[in-house]
């Protein structure tokens, strides 16, 4: 028999690791265990060929394989012991054969796990013998065969006559997202059959008997694939499996010897594209069906479909089992090359297929004669002219003045002539081919670009001011009164001046404009008593736009700067107690760094400043500062609003007599009022255009 093993990622890893925890915690806690009727004795291990074998050696035999699964990240084999105590009186005991560093036995209940801590990813199998338990752990990465305790292999378990158990049922998630269900079958020869029935996937392998642990239903949801259950079960003589997927996908099965592969993949809607197809693959599709052939007999047919001159190496040899349905050429040449460790170089329409480490070998010898030929190859010296570039610019490609990427060989060398801006290069002539292009490609006019920036700036201001001026006089025996003054006499009758006043509330100067006034004066018949009244008001209204439109040219990842303003001194200490005289810059500037897109689009990087004198303090002038500083990508021609600053100020203020100014009516004597209102705007209008050649700003 074989054991069911599983490859764990993404939440199940969780969990996983969870269960082992949990495992530990409650060794560690010293919680009482159940009575358990088996327990494990020794671990013993031994090395044969790449395969590391594990043996187990428990009291009774027992009456089925243990439970486990495996972990990808990181690597790790978990085997779990059903009503199996410890004995072995160790928690953790080193191995150190081939990839297998140590494993780790925790005891939690009735049951035990028994942790491989690997140094990669490898596939395992178990097996029993009397009353140990042997497991197999394949260090060549492939799939693993179980052996017994002297090392012979293990047939598979049969149920019936004439029909074979599968050896085990595996899933595993690929580097695109794919799900793929590996089955280990028994042989070569037993019969599959893989067909799609709505939105489900159905495998019927006939003849096969399905062992009792792997009847079952996988949940893989959280593999993060297009598959969510895996469903197997015996049928009869057959066995069922089903698979049933989610969203959009498509499938495709090969066989590959004893393993069979069903992989299912995603398909990924491209707005900008007319359909959907495979991600890596894009060859016309096929399907083969082939038992114990031989596998230049199957590139053959590969070359016949695709009409393409495959050149097969003469060490490429073996026989193969391979299934494949619906799928491309491309993908179905890549299985056949991975199944036997083959590797392809193409040359026009002309695929060279040999084994990988023949291809590698072949080229190291042929990077390794370049090399010899390149040290006795004669050099010589050519001169490079640059047109557009700086000859300065070359120096870090050449290793010149501490640069540590050159292009040059061991033998070459360079100068530099920023005076006549040329290159003199010498090196071997392949060397200085390369040089030639690389100076072609990168000795080019620049493009130009024009970027207009229109800056606005906007004022609505209303202001609105009201007061009153109350005076009153009593005039007896000559004299007369205002406001409880005493008057000179004297006066001869006549009319008293206001400028005394009970109360003084007037409207005040706005933008240095006085207020209107207009006065009234009461007396009686007598002119003995006198009340004067003075109203003012003022109302201002508004609005101002300031227009700065700064145009600067520069070529393509070149920044520019363009600025206009006003420096504006100050003192400033120094360090020897004295003071001296600095500027300060109140300007407008514009600093843009252009890049082209390959559509024909402009990136810029832009930084703004608005500035202006303010108030005056003892320091001198304060500056008002308006910033924006972004990336935009803006077409060629088109306008955008980089920025908009909006500030609006209100402000309502009252000064009364108490009591008098809150009497309704007769109250607005007695008090002054005063209405802002002011809005200010500001907006940055960024403008590229891409220039023709001998195009100037008009």
């Amino acid at each position: 028999m074989m054991a069911y093993q599983k490859q764990v990622s993404g939440m199940q890893f969780v969990r996983s690791m969870g269960c082992i925890l949990a495992f530990a915690f409650l060794a560690m806690a010293g919680r009482t265990a159940l009575a358990a009727s088996n327990e494990i004795q020794s671990i013993t291990s031994t090395q044969q060929g790449s395969n590391v074998v594990v043996k187990i050696e428990l009291k009774n035999p027992v009456a089925a394989l243990p439970m486990g699964f495996s972990i990808t990240s990181p690597a790790r084999i978990a085997l779990d012991f059903a009503d199996t105590a410890n004995a072995t009186g160790k928690g953790m005991q080193e191995i150190g054969l081939g990839d297998v560093r140590n494993v780790n036995v925790v005891q939690a209940g009735e049951r035990s796990r028994l942790v491989f801590n690997l140094q990669r990813s490898l596939n395992y199998a178990t097996a029993i013998d009397g009353n140990a338990v042997v497991v197999t752990i394949d260090g060549s990465g492939g799939p693993a065969a179980a052996v017994n305790a002297s090392g012979l292999p293990v047939a598979p378990a049969q149920q019936a006559a004439g029909r074979h158990a599968l050896r085990d049922i595996d899933f595993r998630r690929g580097n695109n997202g794919e799900g793929r269900v590996v089955v280990d079958l028994p042989g070569s020869q037993i019969a599959v059959d893989v067909r799609q029935v709505g939105k489900k996937i159905e495998v019927d392998f006939l003849k096969a008997s399905l062992p009792q642990v792997l009847r079952r239903r996988l949940d893989v949801a959280d593999f993060g694939t297009p598959v969510n259950t895996i469903t197997t079960q015996q049928q009869g003589d057959n066995v069922r499996m089903l698979i049933e997927p989610q969203g959009n996908w498509e499938h495709s099965a090969y066989q590959s010897d004893t393993q069979l592969v069903i992989e299912v993949k995603p398909i990924r809607e491209e707005p900008n594209r007319l359909g959907m197809g495979t991600q890596n693959y894009r060859g016309e599709k096929l399907s083969l069906n082939f038992q114990n052939v031989d596998v230049r007999a199957v590139l053959q047919v590969i070359a016949d479909f695709t009409g393409l001159n495959i050149i097969t190496s003469d060490t490429v040899s073996g026989n193969l089992t391979l299934r494949l349905k619906d799928v491309p050429w491309d993908q179905a040449l890549d299985i056949v090359m991975q199944a036997k460790g083959l590797d392809m170089r193409k040359n026009g329409t002309v695929l060279w297929i040999a084994p990988r480490d023949e291809l590698l070998t072949k080229e190291k010898l042929e990077l390794e004669q370049r090399a010899q030929i390149a040290d006795l190859e004669p050099v010589r010296t050519e001169t490079f002219q640059l047109n557009y570039q700086k000859a300065e610019a070359f120096k870090q490609v050449f290793g010149i003045d501490g640069g540590n990427r050159s292009i040059l060989t061991k033998r070459g060398s360079a100068v530099v002539d920023p005076r006549t801006n040329q290159l003199f290069v010498t090196d071997i002539a392949s060397k200085l081919e390369e040089i030639r292009a690389l100076v072609q490609k990168t000795d080019i006019a620049s493009r130009q670009v024009m970027i207009e920036a229109r800056i606005v700036e906007a004022s609505d201001t209303f202001s609105r001011d009201l007061g009153a001026k109350l005076s009153f006089g009593v005039r007896n025996q000559g004299n007369y009164q205002l406001g409880g003054s005493q008057a000179a006499p004297g006066s001869n009758g006549a009319l008293p001046t206001l400028g005394n006043s009970a109360v003084s509330l007037p409207a005040s100067a706005i933008n240095s404009n006085n207020p209107g006034t207009i006065a009234l004066t009461l007396f009686n018949a007598a002119a003995t008593r006198f009340i004067g009244l003075e109203l003012s008001a003022l109302e201002a209204d508004g609005k101002g736009k300031v227009i700065s439109s700064p145009r600067v040219i520069t070529a393509d990842q070149l920044k520019a700067l363009i600025e206009q303003g006003t420096e504006l001194p100050y003192q400033q200490a120094t360090s020897s107690g004295a003071t001296s005289i600095s500027f300060r810059k109140a300007n407008l500037k514009l600093e843009v760094t252009p890049q082209i897109t390959p559509d024909g689009n402009v990136i810029l990087d832009v930084d703004v400043n608005k500035d202006s004198v303010g108030a005056e303090t003892r320091a001198g002038f304060a500056i008002d500062t308006k910033h924006v500083k972004t990336q935009v990508l803006i077409d060629n021609g088109g306008t955008v609003v980089i920025g908009g600053i909006f500030q609006q100020t209100e402000r309502n203020n009252v000064a009364k007599v108490p009591l008098f100014g809150d009497i309704p009516v007769v109250g607005n004597l007695f008090k002054n009022t005063r209405r802002v209102d002011e809005k200010t705007e500001l907006l940055i209008f960024l403008t590229p255009k891409i220039l023709n050649d001998k195009v100037a700003i008009r």
